[in-house]
Formats: C-alpha cells, structure tokens, sequence
C-alpha cells in the first residue's frame, strides 16, 4: 500500500511537473515526463493528453491523433481530448494541402516558396530563468514530500 501511494505521489509529481514544462515551451522535457509518467502507469491520461498535444504542436499529426485517441479511448467524456483532437484533424488536414499546393508549386518550377527567417522568439530559448527555476523546485518539493511521506510510516 505505501509504495502504492508513493508511485501515485511521483506520478504526480511527474504529471505537474510535464504540464509546468508544456507552459514553459520544452517540449524535449514534456516528453521526458510524460513517457516516464507513461512507463509507470500506461493509461495515465493527462500524460497521453499533453504529449498528444505536443506531438501535434510539433507537426507530427500521426503520432498525435494516436496518442489523444489513446486517451479519449480511456476516458471518452473529457471535452478537452475531444477539441484538441478536432483541431488536430483540421490542421493534418491544412498541412495536406499547403504540402500538394507547394509540391504542385515546385513542380512548375516556382522556386520562390516562401521562407521566412526565425524570429527572434523562434531562434532563441527565451525561458525565464525564474521560471524554470520554479518549475525545477516544484518537482524538488514533490520529491521531498514523497521521501518524507515514506520516512513517517
């Protein structure tokens, strides 16, 4: 029963600790979260929700849409897997398109596809360290908390 209690205490952690990283725009550590979230308990839902949804901020609509029906095959009543993968299924559907419009482009030997440069928002990780720094005590405080939970029984 306790290390019941102390594998749902780190999940958690882990859970807020994903979602304070989404927030954050980190989307290598997200995943870190969630798929360790995931290792631990396979049909954690809000794990399967915030990587379905940063897989499609990524671009990788396939991965996405098999991720969030993961989740909306466990809990089919949550509105939010519902609208998120509806607006995945119209952007995959967007970005099918403007790929046949550039590839039809391409082939008439239109070499003026339009290409922007970064922005600066874009190119750099512009992270608060504050807040970063927040989001790293956060998964501390959860962590001491679990230790000492175990330590008290």
């Amino acid at each position: 029963q306790e290390a019941a209690e102390l594998q749902e205490d780190g999940l958690k952690c882990l859970n807020n600790l994903a979602a304070a990283q989404l927030k954050l725009n980190l989307p290598e550590e997200v995943i870190a979260a969630s798929d360790a979230v995931l290792l631990l308990d396979p049909n954690n839902v809000k794990a399967l929700f915030r990587k379905g949804k940063l897989l499609s901020e990524q671009g990788d609509y396939e991965a996405a849409i098999e991720t969030l029906k993961r989740a909306l095959k466990l809990e089919p009543s949550t509105k939010a897997i519902h609208v998120e993968l509806s607006k995945l299924v119209k952007k995959r559907a967007g970005h099918t398109h403007a790929l046949k419009e550039k590839d039809s482009r391409w082939q008439k030997g239109s070499s003026q596809l339009s290409t922007h440069p970064p922005t600066a928002q874009e190119s750099a990780s512009a992270v608060p360290w504050k807040w970063l720094f927040g989001s790293a005590m956060v998964a501390i405080g959860c962590m001491v908390t679990t230790v000492v939970l175990a330590a008290k029984d």
